[in-house]
């Protein structure tokens, strides 16, 4: 789907002509919008490809008659195996107007239309890049957030029962942990690229801008390296305790197997058909019972070593500041 949108006296305007400094904005794209893309407004076929590739990094580079930015953006949707994904967000800057391209709806696109960008417009085409880069640097931190919300539920959940739907949860979120850190070293590069490029000239109060977005974008990875080796760890302490449960287990089903194991013995001697003492007694089969069990009892009393140590507290030396002389 196309829209074509130009700047109005306190927001944005949907108009059906293409206009000087209007923003074509192409999301949720079909084969028709890409051919009017490359035949009507004379975008590359490579370029249109390469917007369309999910795993396409984030780069800036410089065509006939217009400037081609790409960056990774955060994309939410429930529907899916894994529910916070990136996808890469074509900007193609041109003289006289400015065109996005994505596959999927962003909450980034979402806020610079709801005016949640303050000073937002689209007059100016650098002015412009650096909010969507700033939008998309702020959707990943909340995104991060909403992330680690959803982890410390899971965790409440797994400390009570431990069951498969939980772990592949987890699973889930690391996922999308990777594909933020990923995406968002991409974007850090692109803004090393952006500070030094020529492409794009910007302003002194524009360079406060960006400097603010390569900020925002560093907080951003930070954070998710942080979460991801949290989440590490949290996985790895539930595998240990699946793993020492598992262990319990086995060890009282061996104790209940070998106990088992000493009546069916005795019975097993005294089943053949030889002499044995007490043959002529006809107590002798409860007798016999009563024996397996007494040895039962004590097998088990034997086996079951699980006697609690006694905690040694280790002594603290005090602590003593020797003068040298």
């Amino acid at each position: 789907m196309i829209t074509i949108r130009t700047q109005g006296e306190t927001s944005l305007v949907e108009t059906s002509t293409v206009g000087k400094g209007c923003w074509i904005d192409a999301r949720n794209v079909s084969k028709e919008d890409l051919f009017r893309l490359e035949h009507e407004f004379g975008i590359g076929g490579e370029l249109l490809t390469d917007i369309m590739d999910a795993d396409e990094q984030a780069r800036i580079e410089k065509e006939d008659g217009y400037t081609a930015i790409i960056v990774r953006l955060p994309v939410h949707d429930e529907a899916y195996e894994v529910p916070f994904f990136t996808l890469p967000l074509g900007i193609i800057l041109f003289p006289d107007k400015i065109v996005t391209i994505c596959q999927r709806s962003s909450e980034a696109m979402n806020d610079l239309l709801s005016n949640r960008v303050r000073g937002f417009s689209i007059r100016n085409k650098s002015t412009f890049v650096l909010n969507l880069l700033g939008r998309g640097a702020f959707t990943y931190l909340k995104s991060l957030k909403e992330l680690n919300k959803r982890t410390n539920i899971i965790k409440e959940e797994l400390q009570k029962s431990i069951k498969n739907n939980e772990l592949i949860q987890l699973l889930s979120i690391q996922k999308s942990l990777v594909f933020f850190t990923t995406s968002i070293t991409t974007n850090e590069l692109l803004l090393e690229k952006l500070q030094k490029s020529p492409l794009i000239r910007f302003k002194e109060d524009e360079r406060e801008l960006l400097e603010d977005v390569v900020t925002e974008n560093k907080q951003a990875i930070e954070m998710a390296k942080i979460y991801s080796s949290i989440l590490t760890g949290t996985m790895d302490a539930f595998a240990s305790v699946i793993s020492n449960n598992l262990n319990i287990v086995m060890k009282r089903l061996t104790i209940v197997s070998i106990v088992l194991m000493i009546p069916t013995l005795i019975y097993s001697f005294f089943g053949m058909n030889v002499r044995l003492p007490f043959a002529n007694l006809p107590t002798a089969g409860w007798g016999i019972l009563i024996i397996s069990l007494l040895i039962s009892l004590l097998g088990a009393i034997l086996l079951n070593t699980d006697r609690k140590r006694k905690k040694i507290t280790p002594k603290i030396l005090p602590y003593t500041h020797v003068v040298g002389t």
